[in-house]
């Protein structure tokens, strides 16, 4: 690939992601979640499944554990999440979803669904599914951040 291609290629990708970004965020808003920020979104991406510490977060980030920290306060002080003590390790605290975060999750669940809807219609099934293979073959998993 030239590089003039590579580097149409990654402008697109980034203003697909950002793009997608925005979308997902308006959803959430429009359903009623208040005083959130995209960097949340990220947050809760790597919460949901079975909680994390601050450390786990942070380092899902790529930031410091004092701004995990923060974020972490910020989202418990909006009713998110709660700091659980850790089942495995008696020094750390497990930083979980409450009933508003999952509530908040399957929000931004819908939104990314209605985010992504016109590309399926542009593309179509079959290329809504190509694209997704293609993507995941290249980023298998993460972490997804947030670009601050």
């Amino acid at each position: 690939m030239e590089n003039s291609e590579a580097l149409a290629l990654s402008a697109a990708l980034l203003a697909a992601a950002g793009d997608l970004t925005q979308r997902i965020h308006a959803g959430v808003l429009a359903r009623g979640f208040e005083g959130l920020r995209p960097a949340h979104g990220f947050a809760f991406s790597r919460i949901a499944p079975d909680g994390a510490t601050v450390t786990d977060l942070a380092a899902h980030l790529g930031v410091t554990k004092q701004a995990a920290s923060q974020l972490v306060d910020e989202l418990a002080r909006k009713g998110y999440v709660e700091r659980r003590p850790h089942p495995e390790d008696a020094r750390a605290r497990l930083v979980v979803l409450t009933g508003s975060g999952w509530a908040c999750a399957r929000a931004a669940e819908e939104a990314a669904a209605e985010a992504v809807r016109p590309w399926a219609e542009l593309l179509g099934e079959q290329g809504a599914r190509a694209l997704r293979t293609a993507l995941l073959t290249v980023a298998p998993g993460g972490p997804v951040r947030p670009t601050w």
